[in-house]
């Protein structure tokens, strides 16, 4: 995979314990593939301030700040103001989340809407996209999307690592969102996915690990790392039967645009 030009791994947690052990070999290793940008995900405040020294370490990185639905608990009367001040202090930040639906492992949808929305607020108000995490939640996640398109107040964004049906990829789409790819795709099994993948316009969607989480085939089962974002990269190429370099030069393009990286 070391052939591919550049990549971009657009959502990534190297924050996490898994990493702690090997960080700077893991490093080497997604340069060696050609991962020329990541962009680490937050899940909770209290992680910002590694990630940002994460971001000291490795200038490739850049980073969002945001609370996860399935962190509820991590949401409080300040929250919203430690998410805000983060932004400002720190121009590496580009984006809030990943914030969203989860009603596949809890079912407690009013109260991560009660956290969804002041963060959806938050990333209009700041002009930066959000990072969706959305699963068994495409219904709840498309009606509060397009009640704030139709009032003029919905932000731009990713739904990441992306396992839904093509009826509601395109829902998204029609909101200006991009749709991004995790190892999910180079699952066989995940039929679904596959035709997402095929699917998609080029210009709006990106590659992603999702790491430690989601390793790609052949790694299915280990740690996951920013590296094997060459694998997505190679199995939508196979699935839209064109050049890996197509997909790498088309990913990293879109992702440059949606986040404004330098």
């Amino acid at each position: 995979m070391s052939s591919v030009s550049a990549l971009i791994d657009s959502h990534c947690h190297i924050v996490f314990q898994a990493f702690e052990e090997d960080l700077n070999d893991v490093a080497s290793r997604w340069r060696d593939a050609g991962v020329k940008a990541l962009l680490h995900s937050c899940v909770k405040p209290s992680e910002i301030p590694a990630i940002r020294s994460l971001a000291d370490q490795f200038p490739e990185m850049r980073y969002s700040v945001g609370v996860h639905p399935l962190g509820t608990e991590h949401w409080g009367l300040d929250t919203l103001e430690v998410l805000r001040r983060a932004v400002l202090d720190d121009d590496r930040v580009v984006a809030i989340g990943e914030l969203g639906l989860d009603l596949f492992r809890d079912k407690n949808l009013e109260d991560q809407l009660a956290v969804l929305r002041p963060q959806l607020d938050l990333a209009f108000e700041l002009d930066l996209p959000v990072i969706i995490h959305c699963r068994d939640a495409a219904e709840p996640m498309l009606n509060e999307l397009n009640a704030r398109k139709s009032e003029g107040r919905c932000p731009t964004g990713v739904v990441h690592c992306w396992g839904g049906i093509p009826e509601e990829m395109e829902g998204f789409l029609s909101l200006g969102l991009y749709i991004s790819f995790s190892g999910t795709v180079t699952f066989p099994k995940a039929l679904a996915t596959h035709a997402c993948a095929q699917r998609v316009p080029e210009n709006r969607f990106l590659v992603e690990t999702d790491c430690p989480f989601l390793a790609p085939v052949p790694r299915r089962g280990k740690r996951n790392e920013p590296a094997f974002v060459a694998s997505v990269a190679a199995r939508i190429a196979d699935l839209r039967s064109v050049d890996v370099n197509q997909v790498a030069a088309v990913t990293t393009a879109n992702a440059r645009r949606l986040f404004k990286l330098p």
